[in-house]
């Protein structure tokens, strides 16, 4: 009776201890993100992709997260330039449950297009596995800079869109 009841104990011991092990293992995979994104320009220059907007090879971005209580950056990552598709992926170790984090546009190779749109200057991401959302990537919205002046394509492409007040930004293109 007594080896039997030793037998239970064991087991019930690696049991415990393996479940723990699990846990703890899979903590640690639940603080290890990668954020993607993409950097385009604006040919339009209406801060918002169309079809005819193209992606920036060797823009520059960096993630920079701060604790939303006394704004102290918590992370801030070396800045990432863009492949030849204008996308990023920029690692990150840890969780910040309590910051803030951005990618943010830092430079344009392009002397053609290299004024930040006010509106997706930067993009907000989450860095936390308490969220609710599982899995290692992170998408941070597509940020863009402005053409300086825009396409003469633009009227055509943003009227199929269904956008009729165009002067503002296309000019006398849009009359």
């Amino acid at each position: 009776m007594t080896k039997a009841y030793l037998i239970i104990l064991v087991s019930l011991a690696v049991c415990i201890l393996s479940s723990l092990n699990f846990s703890y293992g899979a903590a640690s995979d639940q603080n290890k993100f990668t954020v993607v994104g993409l950097v385009y320009c604006d040919t339009c220059r209406v801060e918002f992709q169309t079809s005819i907007s193209e992606p920036i090879s060797g823009a520059t971005v960096k993630l920079e997260c701060k604790n939303r209580t006394t704004e102290k950056i918590t992370f801030q990552s070396p800045e990432i330039t863009t492949d030849k598709a204008g996308s990023y992926k920029i690692e990150v170790i840890g969780d910040y449950e309590d910051s803030d984090c951005d990618v943010n546009l830092v430079k344009s190779p392009r002397a053609d297009c290299n004024d930040p749109t006010e509106a997706w200057r930067k993009a907000r991401v989450e860095l936390t596995a308490l969220d609710g959302v599982t899995g290692q990537f992170r998408f941070a919205n597509n940020l863009g800079f402005k053409k300086k002046e825009a396409l003469p394509g633009c009227k055509k492409v943003l009227t199929d869109m269904g956008y009729y007040e165009l002067k503002d930004e296309l000019g006398s293109e849009a009359a």
